[in-house]
């Protein structure tokens, strides 16, 4: 599947019927990839389902623990991201190794009825704002790239592929998503990064997380 415009067919027709799979402390962000491991019989029927259609399933913030009653299932945020099955590995037991590409940011319309065990919602894609000014954007872009670039150079371990991800980022967008999903470790600052739709300001935030995260490795003794 295509990483870029033509997916978008695709996605109009997927949200009207998306596999919900809530989690906590996780956000996808497009343009980012993450691992997961899923187990509960549930969630490995919905990604033998996901393999078997167009491999897209949206992926939430889950906001409270599971009722183990089961009467009612638990609130997820509202803005979510479509992600794309890039890779799954079956074991033996029946559980999977996933690796899932974010593809779109969206916002949950409706939860649907069905007869499957997971969730299924309606949905529609959120894209990101036009920019206001074209030179102030790219001195955001610019300015986190170098403050990237900084943490990279105070890290014992990692900071060569820190600068590699950054500078394999095309777009504004692509580089404050993908340094979201690698940097920030609170997820209700990536979920609140997730709902940021100004690009600008996204990277402006992502720039004070990012003096945040040099100010605690330069300073030793202090927990990261």
């Amino acid at each position: 599947m295509s990483s870029g415009r033509p997916l978008s067919r695709t996605l109009a027709r997927a949200l009207r019927r998306l596999p919900l799979f809530p989690l906590e402390d996780v956000v996808l962000f497009p343009h980012s990839m993450i691992p997961l491991y899923v187990f509960e019989a549930r969630y490995r029927k919905m990604v033998r389902d996901v393999l078997a259609g167009n491999r897209l399933l949206a992926i939430s913030l889950q906001l409270e623990k599971e009722d183990p009653s089961g009467d009612s299932p638990p609130r997820v945020a509202a803005i979510a991201s479509v992600g794309e099955l890039v890779l799954a590995q079956e074991l033996p037991d029946g559980r999977f190794n996933l690796v899932v590409r974010g593809r779109a940011r969206i916002a949950i319309d409706e939860e649907l009825p069905s007869d499957e065990p997971y969730r299924v919602v309606a949905a529609h894609e959120i894209p990101d704002d036009p920019p206001a000014t074209l030179p102030d954007l790219a001195e955001a872009d610019t300015a986190l790239r170098a403050l990237v670039t900084g943490l990279a150079e105070s890290i014992p371990d990692g900071g060569d592929l820190l600068k590699h991800v950054a500078a394999a980022q095309e777009t504004p967008a692509a580089l404050a998503n993908v340094m979201a999903a690698s940097l920030v470790a609170d997820a209700r600052t990536r979920q609140r990064l997730l709902e940021t739709t100004d690009v600008y300001e996204r990277l402006e935030q992502l720039s004070g997380e990012v003096v945040a995260l040099i100010d605690r490795v330069s300073k030793p003794g202090r927990a990261n």
